[in-house]
C-alpha cells in the first residue's frame, strides 16, 4: 500500500489506537470517568495534529531564511523542542480543565503523554510496516519504481 492511501490508513489507526490507550490512561491517572478521560485524548490528539501542521509551516518558513541550509543536529534539536514545547503549552490546560486536576498533575500527566508516543510511534511504525509492507521511499530503487 503506498501513497494517500497508506497515509489515511496509517494516521487513522495510529490515532484511534493512541486514543484509546491515552483515555484509558486518563481515566486510571486522575479519577475521572471514561466520558472526561475520552474527551481529554480525543482533545489532545486533535491539539497534536494541527499544532503539528502549523509548527512545520512557521519552522520552514523561519528555516528558508536562514543563510544555513540543511538540518544539523542543533537545528533538529531546537524544531523537537519547540515542537515539544509549544505542546506543553497548549495540552497542560487543556488536560487540567477537562480532567479537573491540578496544573502540575497535568503538566506530569504531559510528560507521561511524550514518553509514551516516543515508544508507541516507534513500535507502531514498525509493526505497520511488518503489516503494510515499507513505503516507496524507504524501498531499494529497483523495488521503488513502478511495474508494468
Amino acid at each position: 500500500m503506498q501513497g494517500i492511501k497508506r497515509r489515511i490508513v496509517y494516521v487513522t489507526l495510529f490515532e484511534t489506537i493512541a486514543i484509546l490507550i491515552t483515555s484509558t490512561s486518563f481515566a486510571s491517572l486522575s479519577g475521572s470517568g471514561m466520558n472526561r478521560a475520552g474527551a481529554a485524548a480525543v482533545f489532545s490528539s486533535l491539539i497534536a495534529v494541527v499544532w503539528n501542521v502549523v509548527y512545520n509551516a512557521l519552522f520552514e518558513r523561519w528555516e528558508a531564511r536562514q543563510t544555513k541550509r540543511g538540518r544539523g543536529v542543533a537545528r533538529r534539536i531546537a524544531h523537537a523542542a519547540g515542537f515539544e514545547g509549544g505542546l506543553i503549552v497548549f495540552l497542560v490546560p487543556m488536560i487540567a480543565l477537562t480532567l479537573r486536576v491540578p496544573l502540575f498533575e497535568a503538566f506530569m500527566m504531559d510528560i507521561g503523554l511524550s514518553v509514551f508516543f516516543l515508544v508507541y510511534a516507534y513500535v507502531y511504525n514498525l509493526i505497520f510496516d511488518i503489516a503494510f509492507g515499507l513505503p516507496a521511499s524507504a524501498l531499494p530503487v529497483a523495488d521503488a519504481e513502478p511495474r508494468a
